[in-house]
């Protein structure tokens, strides 16, 4: 689990992104982990204040979806909105580069639906016969 809060400082893995697959990886480090991609699809619907991102995202903790938001937002993906109140009120929106990933995550939100389940599903059964041998 990607809990280490200097891993959003590594450098990226590639200096260059030439090779054909290159950008497949790139786009992966940018909305690769966890959480980034249920964060990015939830922010398709507009601007959302932390608290009720977390609610929406579910089980993920306070301490990593501050984490996976400071990464999108260092990624040119997210942009962060703090509001000078009492209590602090944060806010959260897609960029214009994150506006633009709603196909992709349309996309992913149609295979799930269509195969990704049936997979799990599958893996489940299958593990469970192989601990049951």
């Amino acid at each position: 689990m990607d809990t280490n809060d200097t891993d959003s400082l590594k450098p990226a893995r590639h200096v260059n992104y030439d090779l054909p697959a290159c950008p497949v990886e790139a786009t992966l480090e940018l909305i690769g982990a966890k959480w980034k991609g249920i964060i990015l699809f939830y922010l398709l619907d507009g601007r959302v204040r932390f608290s009720e991102l977390k609610r929406k995202v579910g089980c993920v903790t306070q301490r990593m979806l501050t984490k996976q938001l400071r990464d999108l937002e260092a990624g040119g993906l997210v942009n962060r909105i703090v509001y000078a109140e009492v209590p602090p009120k944060v806010e959260y929106e897609l960029t214009e580069a994150g506006r633009s990933l709603e196909p992709i995550l349309h996309a992913l939100k149609d295979w799930g639906e269509t195969h990704a389940m049936k997979l799990i599903t599958e893996r489940i059964a299958r593990e469970e016969s192989e601990a049951a041998s």
